[in-house]
């Protein structure tokens, strides 16, 4: 008989998920994990970075409080105290997950699992980071000796990702570090090139020219978060300009040298050395699949090195399934946990898929980014008619109240039936306003409906109706476009 009904394989947002959904559905569950519970999110990624981007964005609003009536002398940051912060919020919060996996009976077994066969594994102690101390133990090699072995009906394997590397000269010198690294920065840098202008590299932009690091970025698109909606990637453009932060777009790194300085070599429309006393290498990430002994459990990957699934998300392997970044689907906490409760579903005898037609994303800057649906230019590229509606925060009456007006909402629409296709926020609270325009192409509502809902006000929220009224050509607050 084997050890479990369920094996999970990573305790990130889509395998502890997994793990405690088919807990639920009556099964044996065991979970392998090397870290604390909740993977790269609760530890190396959305919960930390929000912590210390939320302090940024409090000292970005007390500098100027003089706009609102509210005269703060001696203003400064304590950068220690920032990170403790997030520490603490990081330790309660994987806390909490560790207490739900023992609530619902999952076994949770520390170390680094590595298959024996399809439905068997041998566990390793996990090792010690050398990124920095304390870093993710995923970085380093499993110890040589395995400390027991597992088995089970099915294995769902929640890996996650890690980091890419940039493989150009110069890229493991001290000082070039990847979003992981960043964390171990004991104070905020002066000088700091960001390669890669994508949500993880503009995050980090944003947070440190916050805190008064002198920012570049460098990226190979002709916008910054080129996965985005070219107008919402302009409109980050200028607003980092703005801030001063300087961008290049249209432009690669060729090298990084070390003399007085970390100097870094641009090559492109912008040509130039830049020197650096830190370079944050934000380029993307890739699948976390180094000496898991996939072979041996016959599981392909793809030429990226990601696994691939189908709706049920089943590999290739009977009784093995694959879910989160691993997958390459959608490199989004949130797609990990409906993943992973869509396979411990299937795998308990319930009929289940995930529909990825409407996933949102959101990027943390300042002003904050997100989307979800097809951009202008996909949509008009798959073959649609359309019609785009847009509505800016600074004709929005809460907006104004709120002291922050900067940015819009751009709605992409079929032109013949009207139908949402996308939704595209830049500006603040975009990242909880996009759930608005989720549900709307779930629903396959259209511009008239949103239009025809009643909407609070004064809210941010009542932006997707106004923008609404504005691609029916009836907008109320802003003048009508000219025809």
């Amino acid at each position: 008989m084997p050890d479990f009904d369920l094996l999970v394989v990573g305790g990130g947002p889509g395998g502890y998920v997994a793990a405690i959904r088919a807990a639920q559905r009556g099964l044996r569950v065991g979970l392998v994990e090397k870290e604390r519970p909740g993977g790269v999110c609760l530890n190396w990624g959305c919960i930390p970075t929000k912590a210390m981007l939320r302090s940024a964005e409090i000292f970005q609003t007390i500098t100027a409080a003089a706009d609102f009536g509210i005269h703060a002398d001696n203003v400064r940051y304590d950068f220690a105290a920032v990170r403790r912060r997030k520490d603490d919020i990081v330790e309660r919060l994987t806390g909490g997950v560790a207490s739900l996996l023992a609530a619902n009976g999952v076994t949770v077994i520390e170390g680094h699992a590595r298959f024996t066969g399809p439905t068997s594994v041998e566990v390793f102690e996990a090792g010690s980071s050398p990124i920095f101390p304390g870093g993710p133990r995923y970085a380093a090699a499993p110890t040589a000796t395995a400390t027991r072995t597992l088995s089970a009906k099915d294995v769902v394997i929640a890996t996650g990702s890690v980091p890419a590397r940039l493989p150009i000269p110069g890229a493991d010198l001290p000082g070039v570090i990847t979003s992981d690294g960043a964390f171990g920065l004991t104070e905020v840098p002066g000088r700091l090139v960001v390669i890669g202008g994508s949500a993880v590299g503009a995050e980090w932009a944003s947070l440190f020219a916050s805190f008064g690091s002198q920012v570049t970025v460098v990226e190979m698109q002709d916008t910054l978060v080129p996965l985005e909606d070219a107008d919402v990637g302009a409109a980050l453009g200028r607003s980092f300009t703005e801030r001063g932060i300087t961008v290049l777009t249209g432009s690669t790194v060729e090298a990084i040298t070390q003399a007085d300085a970390l100097r870094v070599t641009v090559a492109g429309e912008h040509a130039r050395e830049l020197a650096a006393d830190v370079v944050l290498v934000g380029v993307g990430r890739r699948p976390n699949t180094a000496d898991l002994g996939l072979d041996t459990a016959g599981v392909a990957t793809d030429t990226r090195g990601f696994i691939p699934v189908d709706e049920q998300l089943r590999t290739g392997v009977e009784h093995v399934y694959a879910i989160g970044d691993v997958t390459g689907r959608a490199l989004l906490a949130h797609v990990a946990s409906h993943q992973g409760l869509t396979a411990a579903d299937v795998i308990a005898g319930h009929p289940a898929h995930i529909d990825y037609t409407a996933i949102p994303a959101a990027t943390f800057t300042h002003p904050e980014i997100a989307s979800v649906g097809l951009t202008e230019a996909k949509a008009r590229a798959a073959g649609h008619d359309v019609v785009t509606a847009r509505f800016p925060f600074a004709a929005l009456g809460r907006a104004q109240t709120f002291g922050d007006t900067e940015g819009f909402v751009k709605i992409v629409a079929g032109q013949r039936h009207r139908e949402v296709l996308g939704v595209h926020i830049i500006g603040p609270s975009a990242s909880d306003l996009i759930t608005e325009g989720a549900l709307a192409i779930s629903l396959e509502a259209t511009l008239d409906e949103l239009a025809d809902t009643i909407h609070a006000h004064p809210t941010l929220g009542e932006i997707g109706m106004e923008a609404a009224l504005a691609g029916l050509g009836l907008p109320v607050h802003i003048a009508p476009r000219k025809r």
